[in-house]
């Protein structure tokens, strides 16, 4: 387990959602502040209605830290980061079958109550913390040289 995998098991099990826990680490990194990670807490339980993996869009939002465009018209660094938010999901997928929070954990959690259930608990103790490690690890795969 590398040390970034470690942090973000630390924070996803300190109570930080799974996008906060695999965005975290990357901000530390970028010395951007690790109060950024607020930016992803709605991210979590699939935008809190089970769609697409906190784990991912917290992941996503760690491309962009890393190579995301910034200065108008830049439409080549804008065309790169595209590229490797694409590689992503495709590992990703790939390593875990599905995008979606919901199927990720064999649970529908669209209501808030839905995530307080019995059923999304114990998914979220046995499932996320691996989908936090799992989108970390590739992260930490993925090239971001040109």
């Amino acid at each position: 387990m590398s040390i970034k995998e470690k942090r973000a098991a630390e924070l996803f099990s300190n109570g930080y959602n799974c996008a906060q826990a695999v965005l975290g680490p990357f901000c530390e990194e970028a010395e951007v502040g690790f109060d950024m990670v607020r930016i992803a807490n709605g991210f979590g339980g699939g935008v809190r209605y089970g769609e697409l993996c906190g784990a991912v869009s917290g992941a996503v939002m760690a491309i962009g830290l890393k190579c995301g465009f910034y200065l108008e018209n830049d439409f080549e660094q804008k065309a790169f980061c595209n590229k490797k938010i694409c590689e992503f999901m495709e590992k990703f997928k790939e390593a875990n079958g599905v995008l979606t929070c919901r199927d990720l954990l064999g649970v529908d959690i669209r209501c808030p109550e839905d995530h307080s259930g019995p059923a999304a608990k114990e998914a979220h103790k046995a499932v996320c913390p691996k989908l936090v490690a799992s989108a970390v690890s590739i992260l930490e795969s993925i090239s971001f040289e040109k």
